[in-house]
C-alpha cells in the first residue's frame, strides 16, 4: 500500500570514497595506555574506582556508557583496556561510536568537518562508512546485535588499524558492546543501503542484552562518560524493566553506585532534583543518573573534567 506522502529518493545521492575526505582525527591522535595529559585529583574518583573493584569481586554489573567523543578524543586504547581487564560488563554506545570506531580501524582516520561538508550536502556521504549497513544486516540475519555485528566484522577483517577498535576488542573478549540507535541520527542512515528493519532489530537486541546486564546491578556501578541523551534514557528504561521483574520475584535493585563524568558545570545540591526553572533540570545525566535512580538506596557522584583527564585517571585509579 502506497503512503500518502512523497519520500526522498536516496538512490540519487552522490556518494564519494573516504580518500576524498579531510579528517580531523587520525590514528596518531589515539593515545597509548598510560599516556595522559594530567592526573585528575578527585576523592570521588577514588571512591568510584573502589566501587568498580568491589563490584568486580562480587560479580555485580559494571555498566560503562559512552558518547562518541571518547573515541574521537583518542581514548580507544583505554576503553579497550577496560574491556580486556574484565573491569566492565557492558560498554553501551550510540551509533556514532560504531562509525568512528569502524573508520579508525579501516582507514586510520575519522571525523569529518561538518561545517565544511554540510554546505555542499556532502556531509556523511562516504562509500566505505556505509559498509556498516551491510555488516549490521548480515549480523542481524545471524542473530547478532548491532555491536556484535560490527565487532565481528572488524575482528575478522584485514583492516590495518583494527587493534584500536573497541568493538573488535569487545567481540574478542566476549564483553557486550551495545549500540542504541535513533533512526536519522547517524550518517549511515542517509545511504540507500540502509535497512531500517535490520538496524532496528539489531539495536533492539542490544537493548535487551543491556537490560539483562542491568538485572545484575545490585552492588554494581553505572559509569556515564559524556552521553547526555542516549545513555541516561536507555539506562532509565532498562532499569525500570529490571526492577519490574525483580519486584515480581520478591527482589529489588537499589544498592549501587552511579557516576557521571562530563564538562557541564552543575550548580546546587547534586543529590536533589533541580527546580524546573533551572537548566540543570533538563540535563538528563543529573536528574536521571545522579538523583532519580539512586534516591532510594544508591549513591552517586559527579566528576567534572575533560575525558582526556577523567578516563585515564579512572584507569590509573583502578590499576
Amino acid at each position: 500500500m502506497e503512503g500518502r506522502y512523497e519520500q526522498f529518493d536516496p538512490t540519487k545521492l552522490n556518494i564519494l570514497p573516504l580518500d576524498q575526505r579531510r579528517n580531523l582525527v587520525t590514528i596518531d591522535d589515539v593515545l597509548q595506555v598510560g599516556q595522559t595529559h594530567m592526573d585528575l585529583d578527585n576523592d570521588d574518583l577514588t571512591i568510584v574506582a573502589d566501587a568498580v573493584s568491589a563490584a568486580n569481586k562480587r560479580g555485580a554489573s559494571v555498566v560503562l556508557m559512552i558518547g562518541a567523543h571518547t573515541i574521537k578524543q583518542g581514548l580507544s586504547r583505554y576503553l579497550i583496556d577496560f574491556v580486556r581487564r574484565g573491569w566492565i560488563s557492558v560498554i553501551a554506545c550510540n551509533g556514532a561510536c560504531a562509525i568512528h570506531d569502524y573508520e579508525l580501524a579501516r582507514i586510520g582516520a575519522t571525523s569529518e568537518s561538518v561545517a565544511d561538508n554540510i554546505r555542499a550536502g556532502q556531509f556523511g556521504m562516504w562509500k566505505e562508512t556505509a559498509e556498516l549497513n551491510d555488516i549490521v544486516s548480515a549480523g542481524n540475519a545471524d542473530g547478532l546485535g548491532f555491536g556484535e555485528s560490527v565487532g565481528r566484522a572488524i575482528s575478522q577483517s584485514q583492516f590495518p588499524h583494527k587493534d584500536v577498535s573497541v568493538f573488535a576488542a569487545a567481540w574478542e573478549a566476549r564483553v557486550p558492546a551495545t549500540v542504541h540507535i535513533g533512526i536519522g541520527h547517524d550518517i549511515i542512515h542517509q545511504h540507500p543501503n540502509f535497512d531500517a528493519a535490520a538496524a532496528g532489530q539489531a539495536s533492539y537486541r542490544d537493548f535487551l542484552i543491556y537490560a539483562r546486564i542491568i538485572e545484575n546491578l545490585s552492588g554494581g556501578v553505572v559509569l556515564c562518560f559524556g552521553t547526555a541523551v542516549m545513555g541516561p534514557e536507555v539506562y532509565l528504561k532498562a532499569l525500570s524493566m529490571a526492577r519490574n521483574v525483580a519486584a515480581a520475584e520478591g527482589g529489588e535493585i537499589r544498592d549501587f553506585t552511579s557516576a557521571v563524568f562530563d564538562l557541564v558545570k552543575l550548580e546546587g545540591d547534586l543529590h536533589a532534583e533541580a527546580p524546573k526553572d533551572t537548566p540543570e533540570y533538563y540535563y538528563r545525566p543529573f536528574k536521571t543518573i545522579l538523583v532519580r535512580t539512586v534516591r532510594d538506596g544508591g549513591r552517586s557522584f559527579y566528576i567534572r573534567g575533560d575525558h582526556l583527564e577523567t578516563i585515564p585517571a579512572l584507569h590509573k585509579a583502578l590499576i
